[in-house]
């Protein structure tokens, strides 16, 4: 297995992994699938702000993480969200622990601090993840989506990236 950098190339392969998600689970509050414009869009600009990466094994993509701005006012700018998708056949080997190591290399050299991620629940799957590789709960929000007719309580979790501030920080 191999982790890279994505290129819009590797738009549709993801997309083959993320409609299901969108279509048939509360994992994306999503409600559509966004088209291959729009993935595209944000696989550029959150590959150049933050970091957006594949898992590839000959040819195959078998997952992908990417960063993106934790809020938009200014303190924030040291924050990043992390969103990590695996495909159905590649669960439970390892490829997003691979991927959020990956991620949380990138996102540290590219100077951000912290990194929160979002749990749908109930997801026994992803909080195991989330856990196995640092990140700690820290609270939920509770009825914060309205998908298939119900609402949804969200876990999120805190991990971080670097220890040291930020040179001349206000």
């Amino acid at each position: 297995m191999k982790i890279r950098e994505a290129t819009l190339e590797d738009v549709e392969r993801m997309l083959d992994i993320y409609k299901p998600i969108v279509e048939t689970s509360t994992i994306s509050f999503e409600l559509r699938v966004p088209s291959v414009d729009e993935f595209s869009a944000r696989v550029k600009s959150y590959g150049e702000s933050h970091a957006w990466i594949v898992a590839e094994k000959q040819g195959a993509v078998l997952g992908y993480a990417y960063g993106l701005p934790h809020r938009s006012r200014e303190a924030y700018r040291y924050s990043a969200e992390t969103s990590v998708y695996v495909a159905p056949t590649s669960r439970g080997e390892g490829v997003g622990k691979r991927l959020y190591g990956d991620l949380f290399e990138r996102l540290a050299t590219g100077g951000y601090y912290q990194a929160f991620a979002g749990v749908t629940l109930p997801n026994e799957a992803s909080e195991a993840l989330h856990a196995a590789v640092g990140f700690q709960r820290i609270g939920t929000f509770p009825k914060v989506g309205f998908k298939f007719g119900e609402w949804c309580d969200v876990s999120w979790w805190s991990r971080s990236l670097r220890d040291d501030q930020p040179d001349g920080a206000s």
